[in-house]
């Protein structure tokens, strides 16, 4: 999973055509660590979605626009718009990130 490391590239990433897939995420978050070992997994099951990583404390404009509350967080962008969002302060399991996913694609 690549690492979103400019604004440029945050713009540029999300405007590919097909799903994108922004994960929000902070390396202090307790959630973000317990689901990090299986982020392979779900991209794998997820083949058809392209997936990011983006620091919510680097992004932090970012995360306001997207309403960011709670990490870890998930945005599908499908052609450059949002298509639908995973947000919420809850522990999220490998199950349910794939649902939301495949739901989108």
């Amino acid at each position: 999973m690549k690492t979103i490391e400019t604004i440029e590239e945050f713009e540029a990433c999300k405007n590919q055509t097909g799903v994108v897939i922004y994960i929000f995420s902070a390396q202090w978050c307790g959630d973000c660590i317990v689901l990090a070992p299986q982020l392979p997994e779900i991209e794998a099951a997820c083949a058809d979605a392209k997936f990011y990583y983006v620091n919510r404390d680097e992004f932090i404009d970012q995360a306001v626009e997207y309403d960011i509350f709670g990490i870890p967080s998930f945005i599908a962008f499908k052609d450059g718009s949002v298509v639908d969002t995973f947000i919420s302060k809850n522990r999220k399991t490998a199950e349910e990130i794939i649902a939301f996913v495949n739901g989108v694609v």
